[in-house]
């Protein structure tokens, strides 16, 4: 009969796993059994790989679902990956045993209804429970509260919760005793027979814990005469009973007939911030990058620790001096010999930093414990390890842009001129389609519409949707064309497929472009919604306009804004009747977006199909006065009439027979947000003040509280200058161009200094 031995261990933690590499040292197994899924035991040896360097995760996923899936995250200091890697050193044979993934992302499995997937979590799941080294099921938490059993014990000793007791007990304690697991599985046993079982846990766990020992019998049954099992604390005495008398046909009875899937496996880059409990991970540690300072430098971690602090302080400016560090030192340790500890801890480092080197301060211990308690750390896998086709591409990718993920955020400006940036453009407006937005654009500061400006910011759990896209093609231009394709058969309204064509555009997808502009003049055709046409049109034009920087194809874009705008000019009288006031300030809006649309294309014909159905609008006696107010506003700032008409309409307008609430609203229309205007515009000004100083002393007083509310909406300066400008002799004149006019010969002669300034037009943008 083999020798075998249970090692109860806590997963991510470092004194755990220095005890078990002791205990392994001297045990020297042939065979380490490890809980974690047996459907990656051929991606094992790939953690002895030089190019391994963790947090790394295994993840396992359905192929034919890869969002059905779920993450085994190590750490250096987690128990199983020092058990493999002393493993594949000692040459033993190295297995997982927990129940098949196989089994537990099969539909039916568990509590999930007939028919579904068992629900998975795509986030690390080595452990599912929030109390250390007890459970290490992939689904999410019950919804009944459980029990804390290690809570108890915390409470008995007088910490405030299991994790603080374990870290203090365990975790943080000097050397590395091997006696320790029996105190741990003697500690379990007991609290596992005072706790309440959970009535939905189910056959979860019991399926768990029989496959784990038939797994075990299995290895006895071998030629191997030392066999190590390494598993949650909490599984230990459940283990024990592997040789039970009965315990293998009961074990056989539970794991009979249960469902199966096929799956795939794969090592992904894993963060210490995903690998933290505040990301949300129920088997997370509070502190992952304290814990590896623990793991490394456990003979002077205090004052390794303190001394990284006084560093990252000066990086940012801050005070801390050599001998700051010395008293913190000194104050750290007589805080852990005041509670009774044989080295700080962190709690105790903690408040001495915060004393001596952030004098009381707490922004600057926000800092401290972002980076040296959670940590920014990212790990990589092998560039050769096994992945999905859209991940390999993403990879080659970054390599040949030179593209980093990485824990650490950072800007990135792109000149889209160069063909490098503009490469990069396209990769991360791929990215974005197939939900990985790595990059968030920014506003870019400075000339030139080339210029393109975005935030990266990296998240591992990413690795999710690049295996999720492969279903959809091989490449990240391949995934994303499909999906954006997806998208446009499931759109409703114009207007969305029009976003679509930006995106498809950004992206350079020039055959998925192709498509979605069929795709929205087919449904542009049928469809009676004006105001979805004209939701779409300002994306179209800007796109038909300034498409040509990324060199990109707009033609298509520019024959479709020019089918839609006679078809929304044709049916803009019909659709902005009988609106209420909400409705009628959506349609104001919509109509001065698809003005400024089509005086962005400067094409005539357009702009004059446009202009003749506002010319219809403001013509309209039982339209909203917004609306009709704004259609002529615009009609005057196109030219299309002039300032003696403008007059003519404003007066008739706010006559006394039109009423005072259709007054208001159609010099609200009118006025709305032109305070600039005014000032400086096409003696609109003139024509308000004349209109004004034509009302007899009845009818102003009757208007007064109208026009003030319009002119309370525009700036205290703007209002100001407004003053100045009518209080000068002769006021403005109707019809004149700004309060002294346009002189054309004086604006052409500082034309050259302006083109020394701002240089050359180099693009359509620029020379615009």
């Amino acid at each position: 009969m083999p020798d075998i031995r249970l090692f109860g261990i806590r997963h991510h933690g470092p004194g755990s796993a220095r005890s078990l590499r002791a205990a392994l040292t001297d045990f020297a197994p042939d065979c380490l059994l490890i809980e974690g899924p047996p459907d990656a035991d051929a991606l094992i040896p790939l953690a002895a790989h030089e190019g391994m360097a963790p947090p790394v995760a295994l993840l396992v996923y359905r192929p034919d679902r890869p969002r059905d899936c779920a993450f085994f995250p190590f750490a250096a200091f987690s128990p199983e990956w020092v058990a493999m890697r002393h493993g594949l050193a000692a040459g033993a044979t190295i297995r997982f045993i927990d129940l098949p993934h196989a089994i537990q992302l099969a539909d039916g499995f568990g509590a999930a209804p007939e028919g579904e997937a068992a629900p998975i979590e795509a986030e690390p799941v080595a452990e599912a429970a929030e109390e250390p080294g007890k459970d290490s099921s992939p689904l999410p938490a019950p919804a009944a509260i459980r029990r804390d059993p290690l809570g108890e014990l915390a409470a008995a000793a007088g910490y405030p919760d299991g994790e603080r007791w374990w870290d203090a007990l365990v975790e943080s304690r000097a050397g590395a005793d091997g006696d320790v697991f029996a105190a741990i599985a003697e500690a379990m046993a007991a609290l596992r027979e005072g706790a309440d079982p959970d009535p939905e846990d189910g056959i979860r766990e019991e399926a768990r814990e029989a496959h784990m020992r038939a797994a075990i019998r299995k290895a006895a049954k071998e030629e191997f005469s030392r066999i190590a099992v390494i598993c949650g604390a909490w599984h230990v005495p459940a283990l024990a009973r592997h040789d039970a008398k009965g315990q293998a046909s009961a074990d056989n009875a539970v794991l009979k007939g249960l469902p199966k899937t096929k799956v795939a496996a794969a090592w992904a880059p894993w963060s210490y911030e995903r690998l933290a409990t505040a990301s949300g991970y129920r088997a997370g540690v509070l502190s992952p990058e304290w814990y590896d300072t623990l793991w490394h430098h456990e003979g002077r971690v205090a004052a390794r620790w303190l001394a990284r602090a006084a560093a990252l302080l000066r990086e940012e400016d801050l005070d801390a001096s050599p001998a700051s560090v010395i008293e913190a030192a000194r104050l750290a340790e007589a805080l852990a010999a005041f509670r009774g500890r044989s080295r700080p801890s962190l709690d105790d480092l903690d408040e001495a930093t915060q004393a001596t080197l952030c004098f009381a301060d707490p922004a600057p211990m926000g800092l401290i414990r972002r980076k040296l308690v959670i940590g920014e750390r990212l790990g990589a896998t092998p560039p050769d390890s096994p992945g999905t086709p859209v991940e390999a591409d993403f990879e080659a990718q970054c390599k040949r842009l030179r593209l980093k993920p990485g824990a650490a955020a950072g800007d990135l400006v792109l000149d889209l001129r160069k063909e490098t940036d503009l490469a990069r453009s396209h990769f991360l407006n791929r990215l974005a389609l197939i939900g990985v937005p790595w990059g968030t654009r920014r506003e870019a500061r400075g000339r030139g519409t080339f210029k393109e400006a975005w935030f990266l910011a990296w998240q591992p759990d990413w690795v999710v949707e690049l295996v999720a896209a492969s279903a959809e093609g091989g490449t990240v231009a391949e995934a994303a064309a499909s999906r954006v394709q997806a998208r446009a058969r499931g759109a409703q309204r114009v207007a969305e497929l029009s976003g679509l064509v930006g995106t498809l555009l950004d992206a350079d997808l020039p055959e998925a472009t192709a498509q979605v502009v069929r795709a929205l003049d087919d449904r542009a055709a049928v469809s009676a919604d004006v105001f979805d046409l004209m939701d779409a049109l300002p994306a179209l034009a800007e796109l038909a306009r300034y498409g040509s920087v990324r060199s990109s194809d707009t033609e298509p874009v520019l024959a479709l804004v020019r089918g839609l705008v006679p078809r929304a000019a044709a049916g803009l009288v019909a659709a902005c009747q009988s609106l209420d006031d909400d409705a009628a300030q959506g349609a104001k809006k919509r109509i001065v977006a698809v003005s400024g649309a089509v005086a962005l294309l400067e094409d005539p014909d357009l702009k004059a199909t446009w202009q003749d159905a506002l010319r219809a609008l403001a013509d309209q006696e039982h339209v909203h006065g917004r609306v009709v107010g704004r259609a002529v506003r615009l009609l005057f700032d196109g030219r299309a009439i002039d300032a003696e008409e403008a007059g003519t309409r404003l007066r008739l307008a706010l006559s006394r027979a039109a009423g005072a609430g259709p007054a208001a609203a159609w010099i609200e229309g009118f006025l709305e947000e032109s305070g600039p205007v005014l000032i400086h515009g096409q003696g609109l000004l003139g024509i308000v003040d004349e209109w004004l100083a034509g009302l007899d002393e009845d009818l102003f007083t009757e208007l007064l509280p109208l026009v003030r509310r319009t002119f309370a909406t525009l700036a205290p300066a703007e209002r100001r200058a407004i003053g100045e400008t009518l209080a000068r002799p002769g006021g403005p004149a109707p019809g004149a161009e700004g309060p002294e006019g346009f002189d054309a010969g004086r604006a052409a002669s500082v034309l050259p200094i302006l083109r020394l300034l701002l240089g050359p037009a180099t693009t359509t943008g620029d020379a615009a």
